[in-house]
């Protein structure tokens, strides 16, 4: 219910932007395949998974969002099916206040505000600052420092333990490239969050995830728009996954349709 409440929420707040100019928009299907490890058993099983991703741009920042629906192999209780969601909207100060805040190679600064969440009451805000660097060669890369808020309701609503606030730290990118006549993305984020404690004393670990991708724009070949349909590899390395000791170090197929 939690999360349902989000997803009309974000619809909301995504909603009450359309009164602004809208500069560009894009909505996207991700399928992504292979065996993803459960942290807390240590055991991996071949997972697929379904994501509605969409960015867009409009006067006074971006909004982005992504909901992963998630199924694996083992019942374990553990992604047997699940879902799971992430929406950011940024303020662009320079766009905001109608001046140039570029510095340096920091052609733009944002405010950020996030939301996380999923099953079990799961709830995250994140709160902070967005970094927009001028990167040649890159459609876009920034950093991301926000804080890791807990909104969980906690054991006594039967839900996931509340844990105390952290740090979240990301760094994004997308960059097009060329092999002979053939069309390549190499795009991706890193996310580091600190270490904390639940409620019920128990230790959750810093985590590092890193999930580069090469996608290959294979669409061009059968006149399809640029990146409509790519299909690649992305690589999710995990050190702590999910804030445990268990480190995830997988390859997994991915495709992409925009439409």
């Amino acid at each position: 219910m939690n999360f349902l409440k989000t997803l009309f929420t974000t619809l909301i707040l995504l909603l009450s932007h359309s009164a602004l100019a809208e500069n560009w928009s894009v909505t996207q299907l991700h399928t992504n395949f292979g065996d993803a490890l459960n942290p807390f058993t240590g055991e991996s099983s071949f997972t697929r998974t379904y994501t509605i991703e969409h960015a867009s741009e409009h006067d006074l920042g971006d909004n982005y969002f992504f909901i992963d629906f998630l199924n694996d192999s083992l019942t374990d209780g553990f992604q047997d099916t699940g879902i799971y969601g992430e929406w950011y909207t940024t303020l662009s100060l320079s766009k905001a206040l109608n001046t140039s805040l570029k510095y340096g190679p920091i052609k733009d600064t944002g405010l950020v505000f996030g939301i996380n969440a999923g099953e079990e009451g799961l709830m995250k805000y994140t709160p902070g600052i967005k970094l927009s660097w001028d990167a040649p060669g890159f459609d876009f890369l920034t950093t991301t420092f926000a804080g890791y808020i807990d909104a969980n309701g906690g054991v006594q609503k039967d839900q996931l333990a509340k844990q105390d606030n952290s740090i979240f730290i990301d760094l994004a990118w997308g960059a097009p490239f060329s092999l002979g006549s053939q069309a390549f993305y190499f795009t991706g984020h890193v996310e580091y969050i600190s270490g904390r404690d639940d409620e019920q004393g128990s230790k959750v670990n810093e985590w590092l995830l890193a999930q580069p991708a090469v996608h290959w724009d294979v669409g061009q070949n059968f006149n399809l728009d640029a990146k409509q349909l790519m299909v690649g590899v992305e690589w999710r390395y995990w050190y702590n996954k999910l804030g445990t000791d268990e480190i995830e170090n997988q390859p997994f197929l991915h495709a992409i349709w925009v439409f």
